[in-house]
């Protein structure tokens, strides 16, 4: 009895597929804005984040009102 052949190529994840997508539908430059854009968004959330976290810490280090 042989034993089943193993894959050599790994199956694409759904992120893999929709970059797969993305580079059909839109130009390296559009890729590049949206990439860029996303990025910008997550730096904005993790400042959002680090600014409320220092304003308890400031309300904490203050003491009770």
């Amino acid at each position: 009895m042989q034993a089943a052949p193993v894959r050599a190529t790994a199956i694409p994840s759904f992120t893999d597929a929709l970059r797969a997508v993305e580079s059909l539908l839109m130009s390296a430059g559009q890729r590049t804005a949206r990439r860029n854009a996303w990025t910008s968004v997550l730096e904005d959330r993790r400042r959002a984040k680090d600014r409320v976290e220092a304003e308890r810490f400031l309300q904490q280090a203050a003491g009770p009102s």
